[in-house]
């Protein structure tokens, strides 16, 4: 790619807010992508450019350090910053992708990894990788050629390991990681009659601060699980929300508790303790 300055690519200035930058990015990655400029070199290296600079603006390590650069060196700070930015590392965490398939969506496009293909040849991968509750997309750039799809790799989900295959895969670069969120337990207390014959049970869920209406089944057991779906903590990137899960304890009948304290006190010789 030819030295270029991010903000004159993006057509932004300095004090520009982020939700600017990305309206700017969006018109010109609709503008110049290749699927709308069929053979157009010129259009296809201003793509390169423009992708380069927002994935770069939209970060603020990235664009901080830019900033750094393009105070000391003017013009040459594309330059000074691509000496320490490899491709792989320009791209790590981008939201481009997210753009692309919004595109994709609307206006049949070709997504994210046909286009890079396309720019950078066999040097770029795009990935999926999917277990149970875990979910990761995302591209690498290898500069070896096809490289094996973490499909193959069998990374184990739950665990340290679980966390150490994650945080790995996010650092490939690009990656999007989606993981559930984990789930609540608490515990209801009801009385027999409502074990009995069932119906609805006001509960307050705390971690949401949100009133819940719980339907008890006819003839709980103490001690059995509700679960409720979609109530536990929020996912992260996407990922599934975890579930509330209500341990129920019935209460038990006055004169059968105040039976069981006196049971407590005597001796079984009839003796009080």
């Amino acid at each position: 790619m030819t030295n270029g300055d991010y903000y004159k690519i993006l057509g932004v200035e300095k004090d520009t807010p982020l939700r600017q930058i990305r309206e700017a990015y969006r018109k010109l990655a609709y503008q110049y992508h290749p699927d709308r400029n069929p053979g157009d070199a010129g259009a296809a290296e201003m793509m390169k450019r423009v992708n380069e600079a927002y994935s770069v603006m939209s970060n603020p390590q990235k664009r901080q350090e830019y900033d750094s650069l393009r105070h000391r060196f003017g013009d040459a700070a594309y330059s000074r910053f691509r000496q320490s930015y490899t491709d792989q590392e320009v791209f790590r965490n981008s939201e481009i992708h997210r753009v692309f398939e919004e595109m994709a969506r609307s206006f049949g496009f070709r997504g994210v990894d046909e286009v890079f293909r396309d720019f950078y040849g066999p040097g770029y991968q795009g990935f999926t990788f999917t277990r149970p509750g875990f979910f990761a997309k995302g591209f690498v750039f290898t500069g070896m050629g096809p490289v094996k799809s973490p499909h193959d790799l069998k990374l184990p989900h739950p665990g340290p390991l679980g966390k150490l295959a994650r945080m790995v895969l996010k650092n490939l670069g690009g990656a999007e990681v989606s993981e559930k969120g984990g789930d609540v337990n608490d515990t209801i207390r009801i009385d027999p009659q409502l074990a009995h014959t069932g119906g609805p049970y006001a509960y307050f869920l705390r971690e949401k601060s949100k009133k819940l209406v719980v339907k008890i089944p006819p003839g709980v057991r103490n001690g059995q699980r509700i679960r409720l779906t979609g109530m536990g903590h929020s996912g992260s990137g996407g990922g599934q929300t975890g579930d509330l899960y209500l341990k129920v304890n019935i209460r038990r009948p006055i004169l059968e508790t105040v039976r069981a304290k006196i049971s407590q006190l005597i001796t079984p010789e009839g003796r009080a303790k």
